[in-house]
């Protein structure tokens, strides 16, 4: 398993993972009432935040992209 992420990425990925976690923890929003939201933007942010620890993102490698510079 290689790096296919660049440090911008993984940044960005970080950052909107663990606020996808939070919100949802953290806030009364409407939108979070419902189950379905609430528990997918937890799995969202965690995937994000795995992705973003690791570097590497099995999408991108389907696809064929890295942000990456090596």
């Amino acid at each position: 398993m290689h790096t296919n992420e660049g440090t911008l990425d993984r940044v960005l990925r970080a950052v909107i993972g663990i606020t996808l976690i939070i919100l949802p923890l953290a806030t009364s929003a409407p939108v979070f009432t419902i189950a379905v939201f609430y528990w997918g933007a937890i799995l969202v942010g965690a995937v994000l935040l795995i992705t973003a620890v690791t570097g590497f993102c099995p999408a991108y490698r389907l696809l064929g992209i890295r942000t990456c510079r090596r």
